[in-house]
C-alpha cells in the first residue's frame, strides 16, 4: 500500500496535533499535492537551501522541518528572495514541505522529550503544562540517574548534542551539584522563572545577557545555553522513526532520512576563556 501526501500529513498531525501550536505559529503543509505519492521523507530542523539540495539528492518526496518556512503572511512567493526560491525549487522537483513547530514542542513525546532523553533524564514532566491538557506543554523537568557537578553536566551536554560553532555556555558555580534538570528545545528564556522553581539547572537556547545576569544574581538555577539547532536536532530521529512505525501500522513502508547538515547560522567561534 502506497501512501499519499494526505496520508502522511494525517499521521504527522496525529503525532503533533495542530491545535497544540501557539496562536502566532504557522504549522502544517507549506507546499505539495495532497494526492501525490510519498515514498521518501527527509527530516531537518530548518527549511534552508542546503536542506532542499539534500532532499533532491535523496530523491525525497517530502521534507519535514521543525521550523516553518513562513511565519507571517506573504503576498508573493516569487523567486526574488531565498524563501521564494526555496518554494520554487521544491515545487519544480515535486517535493512537499511540512513543518511541526510549537505543536511538536507541546506534544508528548515532542521536541523537549527528545532533548531530555538525549541528556539521560528520567521521570520527566512538562515544565509549563498546557491549561486543560497537563500531560502536554512546553519544556520538561526530569532527574539525572546520578547527581553530578555542573561542570561535569556541562561536559555531558556538549557530548550529547550535535557539535556547533556556538558550543555550549554555562552560567553558575561549576562545583554545584546537579540533580534535577529543566530543558526546553529552542528559545526558552520565557521559562526562566519556572525552571528556577523546579530544577538545579536549565538547558535551553538563545539566552540573553541581561536576563541571564539578573537570573543568576537573583539566586536562580544554573543555566546551560546551547545552540538553537543543537537543542532541537535530537527530535528528528525520534520523529522519523515514529513516522516510519506509523506507516508500517498501515501496511506501508516509508523510507525516512534525517539530515545531518548543521543549519545553525553561526559558522565559527573565536576567543579565549576568561
Amino acid at each position: 500500500m502506497s501512501l499519499t501526501l494526505r496520508d502522511v500529513v494525517s499521521l504527522l498531525d496525529q503525532r503533533y496535533p495542530p491545535h497544540l501550536a501557539e496562536d502566532w505559529d504557522a504549522v502544517g503543509l507549506t507546499c505539495g499535492d495532497p494526492d501525490a505519492s510519498v515514498r521518501r521523507v527527509l527530516f531537518a530542523v530548518d527549511p534552508v537551501p542546503a536542506v532542499v539540495d539534500e532532499a533532491m539528492v535523496e530523491q525525497a518526496d517530502l521534507v519535514v522541518t521543525h521550523h516553518p518556512l513562513f511565519l507571517r503572511g506573504v503576498h508573493s512567493v516569487a523567486a526574488t528572495d531565498h524563501k521564494g526560491r526555496i518554494v520554487h525549487e521544491l515545487i519544480s522537483h515535486g517535493i512537499a514541505l511540512y513543518s511541526a513547530h510549537t505543536n511538536a514542542d507541546n506534544a508528548r513525546p515532542g521536541v523537549s522529550d527528545a532533548l531530555a532523553d538525549a541528556l539521560g533524564l528520567v521521570d520527566c514532566r512538562p515544565l509549563d503544562p498546557r491549561p486543560g491538557e497537563p500531560a502536554t506543554g512546553t519544556g520538561r523537568v526530569g532527574k539525572l540517574v546520578r547527581p553530578m557537578t555542573l561542570a561535569a553536566f556541562g561536559a555531558e551536554v556538549a557530548g550529547a548534542l550535535p557539535a556547533t560553532a556556538h558550543g555550549i555556555r554555562v552560567a553558575g558555580d561549576g562545583e554545584r551539584v546537579v540533580r534535577t534538570v529543566a530543558v526546553c528545545g529552542g528559545a526558552g528564556d520565557s521559562l526562566l522563572d519556572a525552571a528556577a522553581a523546579a530544577a538545579d539547572v536549565y538547558v535551553t537556547s538563545d539566552l540573553r545577557h541581561h536576563r541571564v545576569q539578573d537570573h543568576v544574581l537573583g539566586g536562580g538555577c544554573a543555566l546551560v545555553d546551547v545552540a538553537h539547532f543543537a537543542g532541537e536536532w535530537p527530535w528528528l530521529p525520534v520523529a522519523a522513526a515514529a513516522l516510519a512505525a506509523d506507516a508500517a501500522q498501515l501496511g506501508s513502508r516509508l523510507e525516512v532520512r534525517v539530515s545531518t547538515i548543521v543549519t545553525d547560522p553561526w559558522t565559527s567561534h573565536r576567543g579565549s576563556q576568561p
